[in-house]
């Protein structure tokens, strides 16, 4: 895929691996709209790359559609997905004095990352299928995962089901999508450096960077930009899921 000038959405755009992913995209040539529910950053960065903001809420199909729409309206039909809302809980399913976890909280972590993320592939590729292939490929979709998908911690029962159900369900979105030419991939990312991060100690920070076997330290959100170009770049990938962890296997805890 030729990012030159191709239309690109990023789902939570306005931080860590979806701002650097718009940023590098946007340097590439792309005319890239960020989704995501953080005017003020959305906004700031849109303006830094020269693309499109909107407001979009990834588990409700209404603020998708629209959301959609004004991407299209401003810059045509996007041939780039990259998908990196989400969020991180940390609740053990049995808390202290036997609290079971809270419901609602497990739930809100399955919608956003999982629900969220089919919601904007499946209604990105509905579009995508009516447009005309560019080589032998209309487009492509880049959805984010975790290691924790592989080997979630305690504490991790929601994020690590949820990111779980995105790994699952990339070889048959690849390979139903695939008579469209549009491909699907996911990236698992490690322990990277993001604003959740930033607001831990620096020991904590440390801490977490010396369990990398190499690099020994946190990923950079420009290294998951990378992988998304590197993607896009190559037609054979398809269907698979790839670890970006520096070797990494999480402990239990």
């Amino acid at each position: 895929m030729n990012i030159d000038l191709q239309a690109a959405i990023i789902t939570g755009g306005a931080s860590g691996l979806g701002a650097a992913t718009a940023r590098l995209l946007a340097a590439k040539g792309a005319k890239v709209s960020i989704f995501d529910l953080n005017p003020l950053e959305g906004e700031t960065i849109a303006r830094e790359i020269g693309g499109l903001f909107q407001p979009v809420d990834v588990t409700d199909e209404g603020s998708v559609t629209a959301g959609l729409d004004a991407a299209e309206a401003a810059h045509g039909t996007a041939r780039i997905l990259v998908n990196c809302a989400g969020i991180a809980p940390a609740i053990k399913a049995v808390g202290r004095e036997f609290v079971p976890h809270p419901m609602d909280s497990f739930r809100k972590a399955v919608e956003i990352n999982l629900v969220g993320t089919f919601l904007v592939a499946s209604r990105f590729a509905a579009r995508l299928q009516q447009t005309k292939a560019i080589g032998e490929e209309r487009g492509v979709i880049v959805n984010t995962a975790s290691v924790a998908a592989f080997d979630g911690q305690i504490g991790q029962a929601a994020y690590a089901a949820s990111k779980g159900g995105v790994v699952g369900m990339t070889l048959p979105l690849a390979r139903e999508f695939g008579r469209w030419q549009i491909r699907v991939m996911t990236i698992a990312p490690g322990i990277f450096w993001t604003s959740l991060l930033a607001g831990l100690p620096q020991a904590a920070q440390d801490s977490l960077a010396q369990q990398v076997p190499h690099p020994s330290r946190l990923g950079k959100p420009e290294e998951y930009a990378m992988l998304v170009d590197s993607i896009l770049a190559n037609p054979m990938l398809n269907g698979e899921t790839i670890r970006l962890d520096g070797a990494i296997r999480m402990a239990a805890r």
